[in-house]
């Protein structure tokens, strides 16, 4: 399996996952997620996937300076609809780190381990998204902007080109490159840009 390198490049998340341990899965329940573990699940790399990984990357070391974030004790909440343009794709990813899911979510072993009812939409907050520890009730509100990392200027019109089957091979093999470019930037050059993810504490 082929991918950009740049992928292997970016920062880690590292969790806890209590029933991982308890089912002997990962030795001491500890779980790390790469990029490319996200691209897999997602099925694509964008702005998006990238913004909403990096995103819960910033809240989760906020949130636990200390120690690894424990996964299944974080509730997340999204100011907009579950259905609106990009919000589940966001979701999901942020599903995948966190495990906090709808009601369709684990409901658990024996009351231990309860993963459902732990993501809620259309919430009364000032970001986009908030995460909260369930043990200490410590969170944080995110805001995700990557205008900062401006589109190629070919970028639309290479896509349009592709969509009405009138593009080259080079064609597409300029507007990938192009796209993962900004990918790229967003979560390796402008790892440290506070543009990106502002945190509202």
């Amino acid at each position: 399996m082929k991918y950009p390198d740049y992928y292997n490049n970016v920062k880690t998340i590292k969790l806890k996952d209590s029933l991982s341990n308890f089912l002997g899965v990962f030795e001491n329940g500890e779980i790390e997620f790469t990029y490319l573990d996200i691209v897999k699940s997602a099925g694509h790399s964008c702005a998006t996937v990238a913004g909403a990984y990096i995103t819960t990357l910033k809240a989760l070391e906020f949130l636990y300076p200390e120690s690894l974030p424990e996964r299944g004790m974080i509730k997340v909440e999204f100011n907009d609809s579950e259905t609106n343009a990009v919000t589940g794709v966001i979701a999901n990813v942020i599903e995948n780190i966190t495990g906090a899911t709808v009601i369709r979510g684990f409901k658990g072993i024996g009351g231990n381990f309860v993963r459902h009812s732990l993501m809620s939409f259309d919430a009364n907050i000032e970001g986009e998204i908030k995460f909260t520890r369930q043990d200490t009730g410590k969170s944080v509100e995110t805001i995700y902007d990557h205008s900062s990392v401006p589109q190629h200027p070919e970028q639309m019109l290479l896509m349009q080109k592709i969509m009405q089957k009138q593009a080259s091979e080079s064609d597409k093999l300029k507007f990938k490159e192009i796209w993962q470019n900004r990918v790229k930037e967003i979560l390796i050059d402008n790892f440290d840009n506070p543009e990106i993810v502002r945190l509202i504490k």
